[in-house]
């Protein structure tokens, strides 16, 4: 083992329930990944393609490494990240790594750093820690390795022991990677999910220029609200042809409403109307669709997810010069029992519903999220996401749901990374803390030992599976 990462790395620090630890954890080690929800980019397993150099798979593509770099005032010019405008950037691998090396330390007591230190000792067998005065060998041995046939990412994903993943892509994508991988023969199983935020949220960038591509790409009147929701299901069939399980939203809020049938084609025809939007119909319209893809789900059997309480884009300038997904979404306030009463009313109890919750407002676990889940068949909860995917997290988590929601209405682990290295070493700390957990609880005599093994397996592997129908 390296002395990069320490095989205790993560379990409780008591030896007594330390001990139990071990023990769970030898159950699940092992056991192959599901990664049901994610942004890997799929045209890697298309094409498997040799990534070029360290700096671009692990600097340039990675939000959590380039936002903690930034905010110490470092320009994501000089680490590689791509202007909107295609302005300059950094192109000289070797210089981005040693400004990532000669700031690893910024990434002291962060899941960041147990991640990269996992990939860097697990797959490129580093021994020490980066640094300035490491940066220059650690690149070489990682770039010598990235040249290997065992490097691609189709042996990565089966080094990873990866059952199944998920990407996620727009009904404007027409999923031609995931046509290639189809075509090659490859058994590695990548399914697509269906996210249709560019088609739904009236704010997002170019709404209007989609609304028409939509149609285009369908051959519906997506200007009309008959054939707009013609147009989602259409798609919506067309990405389970290539495995898709789920769709996936990334709302502002949790907020949803059942209008009647008359004003929703109201608000339809005011969303797409020539005057500008008012910030009350673009909630009123996102929270109409959740309701009105909740429906589809009940009719396809594709499984639901919610992603809300993220304020995209925060920071004006980086949006401007970088675009979407550059480390700038922060975190707001997130309310639940209301926001999601007018969907429940209509489908929380519909055991054939599978609608799985997410948040970045921890304070709503146990208040909302737990008793929710606890009560409506419809219900999971997602995991501790984003910000909180985190060994903190993880235990503020399970500490504050499962008493109320129990595991059995949780959906084990999901990454939603972007980041294609740092997938077992996410799947490992979460099996870690869990373990810890469960450790905890059978320390404290409220869960017998062969319980514990169960559910850690379930946690591991299970759960998702079946949450996600894979």
């Amino acid at each position: 083992m390296s002395s990069l990462i320490h095989p205790d790395r993560l379990l409780p620090a008591d030896p007594s329930v330390r001990a139990v630890a071990r023990r769970l954890y030898a159950e699940v080690e092992a056991l192959p990944i599901v990664s049901p929800h994610g942004h890997t980019d799929p045209r890697w397993y298309a094409f498997n393609e040799n990534f070029p150099d360290p700096a671009r798979l692990f600097v340039v593509p990675d939000h959590y490494v380039f936002r903690m770099l930034y905010s110490q005032g470092i320009p994501l010019e000089k680490l590689g990240v791509p202007r909107a405008d295609g302005g300059a950037t950094e192109q000289d691998g070797r210089a981005i790594w040693r400004l990532f090396a000669a700031n690893y330390h910024l990434f002291r007591g962060t899941p960041t750093r147990a991640w990269l230190d996992h990939a860097f000792a697990t797959l490129f067998g580093l021994e020490e820690r980066l640094s300035e005065r490491t940066a220059d060998a650690a690149y070489d041995l990682i770039a010598e390795k990235l040249q290997q046939e065992a490097f691609r990412p189709r042996a990565l994903f089966e080094r990873f022991n990866i059952e199944v993943i998920a990407t996620t892509e727009s009904p404007l994508d027409d999923l031609a990677a995931h046509a290639e991988i189809r075509a090659s023969g490859w058994g590695g199983r990548v399914v697509t999910a269906y996210r249709p935020d560019p088609v739904v949220d009236p704010e997002f960038e170019g709404f209007t220029a989609n609304l028409a591509r939509f149609g285009e790409i369908t051959g519906e009147d997506t200007f009309s609200w008959s054939g707009y929701l013609a147009a989602h299901r259409k798609r919506r069939a067309f990405f389970k042809t290539f495995g898709a399980t789920s769709t996936d939203h990334g709302h502002p809020t949790a907020a949803t409403f059942d209008l009647p049938p008359h004003e929703a084609e109201a608000l339809f025809r005011r969303v797409t109307g020539n005057a500008p939007v008012s910030a009350q119909d673009a909630e009123l319209f996102r929270g109409q669709m959740l309701t009105e893809m909740a429906g589809m789900s009940l009719e396809d059997g594709l499984v639901m997810q919610i992603h809300p309480g993220a304020v995209r884009n925060h920071n004006g300038q980086i949006f401007a010069r970088f675009g979407r997904d550059k480390g700038a979404d922060i975190p707001s306030p997130t309310e639940y029992v209301r926001a999601l009463k007018p969907l429940l009313d209509r489908f929380g109890n519909e055991a054939g519903l599978t609608l799985i919750l997410f948040t970045l407002d921890e304070t709503s676990y146990a208040r909302e999220l737990a008793p929710l889940a606890g009560h409506y068949p419809a219900l999971r909860l997602g995991p501790a996401w984003w910000f909180h995917d985190s060994p903190e997290g993880m235990k503020r988590f399970r500490a504050m749901t499962t008493e109320t929601a129990g595991f059995y209405n949780t959906v084990g682990f999901n990454d939603d990374t972007r980041a294609f290295p740092s997938i077992p070493a996410r799947h490992d700390v979460a099996r870690r803390i869990d373990c810890g957990f469960l450790a905890e609880l059978v320390c404290e005599h409220r869960l017998d030992e062969d319980e514990a093994v169960e559910v850690a397996r379930d946690l591991a592997y299970g759960l998702a599976k079946k949450a996600y129908k894979l």
